[in-house]
């Protein structure tokens, strides 16, 4: 956070400038961070901050109060420039309990502003933590600027008049909590007491008790006598292209892009899932949007949810299936069906930590080995990647469009962090979008299902209750000439080849590989793909800033790869891939193209950090630098 000081302001208020802010919410799973850090995410976007959010669950659904395995976070980086990952370090921690202290103290900075329920430090607590002593007393917290309020007191005094029950009025404190976090930062408390009286409609005097904790939380910010360098920080707001906007998480966007992709294909969309986290609240955004052309079925396993979505495809609609690691392998099966009979299929994968059960929570990149290959026999799929939140909306048009052009499964991947992470979206002008609707084969008299079309390699898609038109497709290897049942060794050696040249062939359909940043050839590229992005784009831009020789490539299309993309990387020195797994699209692009590719590998159910991905830049410049020098001085003992 950088800070540039000025005396400002009324009643002699000092007042910070900073540039940009990095804040987490940490507590309890029924402390409310979440509403919390969506609350003060909304006044941010409205302030005209650019952001990007990371909200942090527990795995357990409760974990028992003060316990260092039930805390739950909400990480927000907001600032006046290009913000695309939830930031580092913290300037900014609240913590409300001792649980939640431990677990995200390490990663405030020094001089941070340390915010802390005092009322919660209690012995009982305390030892849940594993403290040995109270941390706001015996100095361990000397290195940060510490705000330590009873805040249990102070909601209780303010929602008094309410008549609440003492654990309903404490369940205002994170209302408390974040009216002191707006004023610290300057932010409108009107749209929160506004949602809080939607939320709570039926029940008003719950909504009056939190905006009188919201009002009271602000209030003690400016009245009560503050430790010196506690100041109102302004974060000025940030340029962008003008247009209306929105906060969108990524699984928003995905369901708003399969929305889409279903109106400009002008074909109805079945979406059959099966509830598994984080994949879950796709099917909840879209059971909501019954206005359009959706219908949703919650079926009762994961290989019921994707065999119905074959059977809409077959049908004439589009199926729509999705999912995370566990729920995928049970799919399989059901992908390999959509390849054999050659349906359009979209299959959305948001990954989690695995293996098994794993890190239900948490975020890793660990499914791609799986999505390109987790089938058995020679099943190639059509393989793409969203890389932020906005993007999740762009990516899920394409794998419609690619589902029906070439009657395929296509496997979507996302994460646990894209998914419920939130940015500003600029809403798109849908005028502008090019429609692809669905032509339906419609002649009866030349009809069989094995015809295809010479460009794509896609067979007809007949709806099969049309009359003359009826037919059979299934997963027994089918004649090429007939597409009647054939256990012909030429023939199944013919439709395996076709199967794979199809999905080939699409290389030419996408866009050829760009840089998203530095040059086309020099001395490092760091490659990455999915949610890696921002972490990756910061990290490069300040090498750049500080005059290294580094480039960004981000790779969209996993299956078929980018035609250009084995070129482009062939023309740097090194080549450093960053992903959240044990080097699987490192071990792609070595194999693919053949290229002496170093991993920076992640495994611990959080993103990337900007910091790490820059030290591995640094060092592998600086061992570039000493690899030419030893070449050189080599070169002048041998002459």
């Amino acid at each position: 956070m950088e800070l540039a000081e000025e005396e400002l302001g009324e009643n002699h208020l000092d007042e910070k400038e900073v540039v940009d802010v990095v804040v987490r919410f940490a507590g309890d799973s029924g402390d409310g961070m979440q509403l919390t850090g969506n609350n003060f995410t909304q006044a941010t976007a409205l302030y005209g901050n650019d952001l990007s959010t990371f909200p942090d669950f527990p795995a357990e659904i409760r974990a028992p109060v003060g316990a260092t395995f039930g805390v739950s976070a909400f990480q927000i980086y907001f600032g006046a420039e290009d913000v695309t990952t939830a930031g580092d370090e913290l300037d900014v921690l609240v913590a409300m309990n001792p649980a939640a202290l431990v677990t995200n103290i390490h990663n405030l900075v020094g001089g941070g502003l340390l915010i802390v329920d005092s009322g919660a430090f209690t012995a009982k607590n305390l030892t849940k933590a594993k403290y040995v002593s109270n941390p706001l007393e015996d100095g361990s917290l000397a290195r940060y600027r510490v705000l330590d309020i009873d805040i249990s007191k102070q909601v209780l005094s303010a929602v008094e008049l309410f008549g609440l029950g003492h654990k309903a009025a404490l369940r205002c404190k994170n209302m408390w909590t974040l009216g002191l976090v707006m004023w610290l930062f300057d932010r409108d408390r009107a749209p929160t007491a506004e949602s809080l009286k939607a939320k709570f409609s039926s029940k008003p005097e719950i909504a009056d008790a939190n905006i009188a904790a919201l009002n009271a939380g602000h209030a003690y910010g400016d009245t009560a006598e503050l430790p010196v360098g506690i100041h109102v920080y302004k974060v000025p707001k940030a340029k962008v292209v003008p247009g209306t906007y929105r906060n969108i998480t990524g699984t928003t966007a995905l369901a708003w892009g399969l929305i889409a992709g279903s109106e400009l294909a002008d074909i109805n969309l079945l979406f059959a899932s099966y509830p598994i986290t984080p994949a879950s609240n796709l099917l909840h955004e879209l059971a909501n949007r019954k206005q359009f052309r959706v219908n949703t079925f919650q079926a009762e396993d994961e290989i019921a949810a994707v065999c119905a979505a074959m059977g809409a495809s077959f049908a004439g609609s589009l199926g729509v299936t999705s999912s995370a690691g566990p729920g995928i392998a049970l799919k399989a099966e059901g992908m390999a069906l959509g390849a054999a009979s050659e349906l359009p299929l979209v299959i959305v994968n948001t990954q989690r930590g695995g293996p098994s059960t794993g890190l239900p929570t948490k975020t890793e990149q660990s499914d791609l080995n799986m999505a390109l290959y987790g089938r058995h026999g020679d099943t190639p799929m059509p393989v793409i990647a969203s890389s932020t939140p906005a993007d999740c909306f762009d990516v899920a048009i394409e794998a419609v469009r690619l589902a029906i052009k070439y009657m395929t499964p296509v496997m979507l991947l996302s994460d646990g962090y894209l998914a419920n992470a939130a940015e500003p979206w600029k809403i798109p002008d849908t005028e502008k979008f090019e429609s692809f609707s669905v032509q339906h084969y419609a002649d009866p008299e030349e009809f069989k299902p094995s015809i295809r079309n010479d460009d794509t390699l896609a067979r007809v898609w007949a709806k099969p209750g049309t009359p003359g038109m009826e037919h059979r497709i299934g997963g027994i290897e089918r004649s090429f000439d007939t597409g009647d049942i054939s256990y012909d060794p030429a023939n199944h050696q013919k439709m395996t080849d076709l199967r794979h040249d199809k999905v080939k062939g699409i290389a030419n359909d996408i866009p050829k590989q760009e840089v998203c940043l530095g040059s086309e050839s020099g001395k490092l590229v760091v490659v990455g793909w999915g949610s890696t992005f921002g972490a990756i784009h910061q990290a490069v831009k300040r090498a750049r800033l500080e005059g290294l020789d580094v480039s960004h490539v981000h790779v969209r299309y996993l299956s078929p790869l980018p035609r250009n993309l084995g070129d482009l990387l062939r023309g740097f020195d090194q080549v450093l891939v960053p992903e959240m797994n044990a080097g699987q699209f490192l071990r792609l692009l070595r194999s693919e193209y053949l290229i002496p590719a170093d991993g920076l590998n992640k495994v611990a159910g959080q993103p990337f950090k900007i910091g790490e991905i820059l030290a591995a830049i640094h060092q592998k410049i600086s061992n570039q630098d000493v690899d030419t020098d030893q070449l050189g001085a080599s070169r002048k003992m041998a002459s």
